[in-house]
């Protein structure tokens, strides 16, 4: 690799139209190819080529795997056999088994694992970092975590994959929120909670195929308590059963004050700071890339490499946040609390 990494592009379904937004103003970055199974799906400008040619392609450092959930550990374990960076959507994998084998592949191989999302080095969860880093509510004793919505099948042409192993609220939505809490407080060691599935199916809401209905085959309503290796706890409700709420995305409260955090599936967004004895206030922005959008993890990804440094969206951090998501799954079906096995480290801030 020269100075800047050649992009393989492997998935042009919904995602990728915000990467293909971002990619072109990222510096030290270059979408080189792309590759989809729909030989109909094309990128404008940009050499479309068969997945097993690009892995191949002596011109593409690094695949960028958007593809569904259920082939991001394919897709993964593909790349790197062809001695290939990878940078997939979220989830890592379906599983903490077939992420385990995503990341020993890659460290046989000597080549790097990032994963979506990178939303968390956005302004927005880095300067409520930076207040929590600054001592600003004091020490972090607890924190609430909600997403809620009736469910993507309203708006998604083809919303089976969510509704299937490696969607549900908790694998789709809920890598923003962990990943975000993960960053603010640190690693989680313990977890608890319960799950269900109210509507055995969906019916597709728009698009061509509107009016169709399919199974569901995962929980659709997740709730949990997570215990941080700092001692915070976390209560945490992911849900595709809720038509409305007046829910906080992230707070976190501490012994001096409580910290108000925007949606974790955005980049920017208010922090707003509570301090005993004053009003809530908005806190100026102080950490993080402005103007950030879906992909800023591979140029992180990319300066890394050039300066032997970890890239913040990295595998280890997808791994773990995997493995509480499978945690607290398993948590709920055996009514019992679960020790998440792995750890990471706080990624380092983005100044």
């Amino acid at each position: 690799m020269g100075d800047t990494l050649r992009v393989g592009l492997v998935g042009i379904g919904n995602i990728s139209r915000q990467y293909l937004d971002t990619l072109p103003r990222l510096p030290g970055v270059s979408l080189v190819a792309a590759a989809d199974l729909d030989p109909a799906r094309t990128v404008p400008d940009v050499r479309m080529m068969r997945p097993a040619e690009l892995y191949a392609a002596d011109d593409v450092d690094l695949v960028l795997n958007l593809t569904i959930p259920r082939a991001h550990a394919a897709v993964a374990l593909s790349a790197i056999a062809a001695g290939k960076h990878v940078y997939s959507e979220k989830p890592l994998a379906l599983s903490t088994e077939e992420g385990r084998e995503v990341l020993a592949a890659a460290s046989s191989a000597g080549v790097r694992v990032g994963c979506a999302p990178d939303t968390v080095l956005g302004t927005g969860t880095q300067t409520a970092r930076r207040c929590l880093d600054d001592g600003a509510i004091g020490t972090p004793v607890a924190a609430t975590a909600f997403m809620v919505t009736p469910g993507h099948e309203r708006w998604h042409p083809d919303p089976e994959f969510y509704y299937r192993p490696g969607g549900g609220p908790l694998f789709d939505m809920g890598p923003y929120y962990l990943t975000a809490l993960v960053t603010l407080l640190g690693p989680v060691r313990r977890v608890t909670g319960l799950a269900s599935t109210p509507r055995a199916s969906r019916v597709i809401g728009s698009g061509p195929r509107a009016g169709t209905e399919f199974p569901v085959d995962v929980r659709t309503h997740v709730a949990g308590v997570l215990e941080h290796e700092n001692g915070a706890v976390t209560t945490l409700m992911m849900s595709f059963d809720v038509w409305a709420a007046n829910l906080p995305h992230i707070e976190v409260y501490g012994t001096n004050g409580a910290l108000s955090v925007p949606d974790p599936n955005g980049f920017a967004g208010e922090v707003k700071l509570y301090e005993p004895g004053r009003e809530w206030r908005t806190v100026p922005v102080s950490a993080g890339h402005r103007n950030a959008g879906r992909g800023t993890g591979v140029a992180d990804l990319a300066t890394a490499l050039r300066t032997n440094t970890e890239h913040r969206a990295n595998g280890t951090l997808a791994y773990h946040v995997l493995d509480t998501m499978e945690s607290l799954l398993q948590a709920a079906e055996q009514a019992q609390t679960q020790t998440v096995t792995s750890t990471s480290p706080r990624p380092t801030p983005v100044p």
